[in-house]
């Protein structure tokens, strides 16, 4: 419990400089709503008796035209029939680099808690928690609003990930 509480506080120091420094920002730019984009994902997945469902709100503020920093929210419910359920909630930090209009480079540190729960007696630690970090570095291809490409995550763990592979397809939208 000590170990989430500190995960907890850590997170809630980064949203306030982070929410500090917008403050300071707009504080010298009176364009300051001009420059916040929304967007975020949804995503949905199902197979043989699963279900997958992810929705990630999310806010940037463009700083220019290369430059972007932002944060987002995360809630993802699975489901395998008769065998497990998951919840996972958890943040974003984003950053985003744009060495020429249509390359798109990004860096997002997600923190996840996942809390997993077993139908199955014969599985050892039949419900599961923890924190669950990924630092995802990516590439992509932006016309107008969207952006499509791929990332990498590079604290990637086979036991504690909450995807299925290091590497990840992705669609950004931001309005």
């Amino acid at each position: 419990m000590y170990k989430a509480h500190k995960y907890f506080v850590k997170s809630i120091i980064l949203i306030s400089f982070f929410s500090l420094s917008f403050k300071n920002i707009y504080a010298q730019n009176s364009s300051f709503s001009e420059n916040i984009k929304f967007g975020g994902g949804l995503g949905l997945s199902f197979g043989n008796e699963f279900f997958s469902g992810t929705i990630e709100p999310s806010a940037i503020y463009q700083f220019n035209s290369q430059f972007a920093l932002g944060v987002g929210l995360n809630f993802t419910y699975n489901s395998q029939k008769n065998f497990y359920t998951s919840t996972i909630i958890g943040g974003t930090l984003t950053g985003l680099y744009n060495p020429t209009p249509n390359i798109q480079l990004s860096g997002e540190y997600q923190q996840l808690y996942v809390n997993k729960k077993y139908d199955n007696d014969r599985i050892l630690y039949a419900d599961r928690k923890y924190w669950s970090p990924a630092l995802l570095l990516g590439i992509g291809y932006q016309t107008n609003n969207v952006t499509v490409g791929v990332r990498y995550d590079v604290l990637y763990n086979d036991n504690k990930s909450i995807y299925a592979s290091p590497w990840a397809p992705f669609i950004r939208v931001y309005f």
